[in-house]
């Protein structure tokens, strides 16, 4: 007899509807499976009938033919154990034929008939509305998750005898029609007004946060470096829906959600050791997987100790800074994630960290320019902003900092700010598809980033004199744009372009060959 019931696999990110056909007939008994699937797949004929016999339900000694259709889509996953486990249930009668067409089902089956959760099924669910399904079965830990999807009903079974009772009395049409509410908040994250000076730190990251500009923050151990980007996501607002909606996909598909938390409410902050690999930050594998640069889309990637890293490592960002994806091409198809974040760099300007103080710092020049040049000159024209830092002094870390200060600088006040020069940008850019003024294409920043004449002069005096190449001039224009948006001004004048250009610190470093130390 056969049947026919919906699944899903995940390809990326992306959701692919998938029918598991399954054919029950006589001839010399057997379990084939057939429909580009991996070893996760094919080992399901196990778990399957060892779980219909450890419930007591007789599988006759028949041919079982699986096909996983379209069949030349790679499918992956435990996800299929549940809907073959269905179709063949009612190939043999133990359920209505024809019963859960229309309903799509997910989820792995454990020996004992436990069904256990998979990864992906908020982007399932999703794919399950857009065909038109009536209702979704899913393990009992992804139920809040795959609830969160309004226009379908969705019923978590945590076993196999539920999900009989579920599937005879068609439990998922008894669902109420209202869906989870997602909160989104901004989370709770340490105030900037703790910084003890530091004011070029800080007003960098308002610019940042106020444009999504990336920014690279250098100087000596304990100058508040970490401190500063650990702030930052306290300045951007409040996820949308939609973004959280995308945000919970992909750690859906990353299986980063818990029964407890089955939804991303707040930016994504990560921050990645050092010694990172270039496929854990790029993401991939043989089965493609999202790496860090795609947990922290929307939010802020923070990649402290910069110049230990690999270089490898850190050429692969420059291609997703700018495309604000990443595309990993792999022999069962090609991939694309969303990778639209906020690079927050940290290092020191020298092996010893204490470069320029030659009091404590005995670095050789060489040994300063070859630490330095770690980071090529091609991934650094990708950072808007570069700031120095430098300790903190005895009176700034032990005096007390004036009212009037400590407010101008606490996170609620520069929040405030970058709210409104969002609000600005949201206005600016209405109906073109750009959010943040470091989005601007090349193309249209003569059109968005109207200067006066005497910045046109300035901007080109620093052309010249920096040697600056075209990136480098547009994004100082870019950054000017937040600048002026900050002041409330329409045209960018000489003072943001002047502090535009100022930003660009690592254009006189050693970073620059034939320039002196």
């Amino acid at each position: 007899m056969y049947t026919s019931i919906l699944s899903a696999t995940m390809q990326g990110i992306k959701a692919i509807p998938v029918q598991v056909e399954v054919d029950v007939s006589p001839g010399l008994p057997g379990f084939s499976m057939v429909g580009t699937v991996n070893s996760q797949v094919r080992e399901a004929q196990d778990r399957v009938r060892t779980a219909l016999h450890n419930l007591e339900i007789p599988v006759p000694p028949r041919r079982i033919t699986i096909n996983l259709s379209p069949a030349d889509v790679p499918k992956t996953g435990t996800g299929f154990d549940l809907p073959i486990t269905a179709a063949i249930l009612e190939s043999l009668g133990h359920l209505p034929k024809g019963g859960l067409e229309q309903v799509m089902l997910i989820g792995e089956v454990g020996l004992d008939g436990q069904i256990k959760k998979v990864r992906g099924v908020l982007a399932m669910v999703e794919e399950a509305r857009k065909s038109g399904c009536q209702g979704c079965i899913v393990p009992w830990e992804n139920r809040k998750e795959a609830q969160m999807i309004p226009g379908i009903r969705s019923v978590g079974v945590k076993n196999l005898k539920e999900f009989l009772r579920t599937a005879r009395d068609r439990g998922w049409e008894q669902m109420k029609a209202a869906q989870m509410q997602l909160v989104n908040n901004r989370g709770e994250t340490a105030d900037f007004k703790e910084i003890k000076g530091q004011l070029a730190a800080k007003r960098g990251a308002l610019l940042a946060a106020a444009g999504f500009h990336n920014i690279l923050l250098m100087g000596p151990p304990g100058s508040g470096k970490t401190m500063v980007a650990k702030r930052i996501p306290g300045l951007l607002p409040a996820l949308t829906h939609e973004e959280a909606m995308e945000i919970t996909s992909i750690y859906s598909v990353a299986g980063l959600l818990s029964e407890e938390m089955p939804w991303v409410s707040v930016r994504p902050f990560r921050s990645p050791h050092h010694t990172i690999s270039a496929q854990a930050l790029a993401g991939g594998g043989k089965i493609p997987m999202p790496g860090e640069i795609t947990l922290a889309h929307r939010g802020v990637l923070f990649l402290d100790e910069l110049a230990e890293m690999k270089r490898d490592t850190l050429e692969i960002l420059r291609q997703p800074l700018e495309d604000g994806e990443i595309h990993i091409a792999r022999i069962g198809g090609r991939y694309t994630f969303p990778a639209e974040f906020l690079l927050v760099g940290a290092m020191n300007p020298c092996p010893c960290g204490y470069y320029p103080d030659r009091n404590r710092c005995d670095c050789g020049e060489h040994e300063i320019r070859r630490y330095q040049q770690r980071i090529s000159q091609a991934f650094l024209d990708r950072m808007d902003i570069c700031v120095t830092t430098s300790a903190a002094t005895y009176g700034e870390f032990r005096g007390e900092t004036p009212a009037g200060e400590s407010n101008l600088w606490s996170t609620e006040h520069m929040r405030r700010q970058v709210e409104r020069a969002q609000q600005i940008q949201r206005e600016r850019f209405a109906g073109s598809g750009i959010c943040y003024n470091s989005q601007i294409p090349p193309g249209e920043i003569a059109v968005y980033c109207k200067t006066s004449e005497g910045a046109e002069k300035m901007l080109q005096g620093a052309f010249e004199s920096l040697h600056l190449s075209g990136r480098a001039c547009n994004r100082i224009l870019r950054v000017a744009r937040t600048a002026a948006d900050l002041d409330g001004k329409e045209r960018i004048e000489e003072e943001e372009i002047a502090e535009a250009i100022g930003y660009r610190s690592f254009d006189k470093h050693s970073w620059k060959q034939g320039d002196k130390l």
